[in-house]
């Protein structure tokens, strides 16, 4: 029969209390056992003396003939100094489970979203602020500049092509004037024209 020292829990809910018992090490953790050999109270301050209470002869005794003790009774023993308990190292110790893993995960996942978002808006901002001024609206002003221009070289044609070839500075001047605002090009008089009012006028007065 293999034997264990081991706990065996009693007391209340939320209010534990554990045997230290030598029990078959096949018996049910709180079922019947060989012999009590102490308590363990962990409602109890860690400095105080009856947190452990241990019967240390008949703890030897059953380490002499073979009991396995449990890691938690095994602590218990190696502060009595009865029986060293060997280090451990856990590789795994403070590692995060699976869950916390997924859920770090996916907060990275987030936060990365997050960021290229922010990167992507910005580089918008940055297009809208660098672009040029509207298209139509620069076609518009070069479409009405152009067609000033033409306007101005059709009112100059027509002024040529209507004035004779004796009309003075100021007959043009009134004609490119008359065309610029919409009106029909009036002929200038030409220069007989004018003497012959001249002298209509002259023969007006002589009668």
């Amino acid at each position: 029969m293999a034997v264990a020292i081991r706990l065996s829990r009693g007391g209340a809910k939320k209010r534990p209390y554990y045997r230290i018992v030598v029990a078959d090490s096949r018996a049910a953790r709180d079922g019947k056992y060989l012999e009590q050999i102490g308590t363990y109270n962990p409602l109890l301050a860690k400095d105080d003396a009856n947190r452990v209470k241990l019967d240390e002869d008949r703890a030897k005794y059953w380490l002499g003939v073979g009991a396995t003790p449990s890691d938690r009774v095994l602590r218990f023993l190696d502060a009595a100094g009865i029986m060293e308990r060997p280090a451990r190292n856990n590789p795994q110790k403070g590692e995060p489970g699976e869950n916390a893993k997924e859920r770090a995960e996916e907060k990275a996942a987030k936060l990365a979203e997050a960021e290229e978002a922010a990167k992507s808006a910005e580089e918008e901002t940055a297009a809208e602020a660098d672009a040029p001024a509207d298209s139509d609206t620069t076609e518009n002003d070069a479409t009405g500049s152009v067609k000033t221009e033409e306007t101005a070289e059709a009112v100059a044609d027509a002024v040529e092509e209507e004035t004779p070839a004796d009309a003075t500075d100021e007959d043009k001047t009134a004609m490119a004037e008359q065309a610029a605002e919409g009106g029909p090009v009036e002929e200038a008089p030409a220069e007989d024209a004018k003497e012959d009012a001249g002298e209509d006028a002259a023969d007006d007065k002589a009668e």
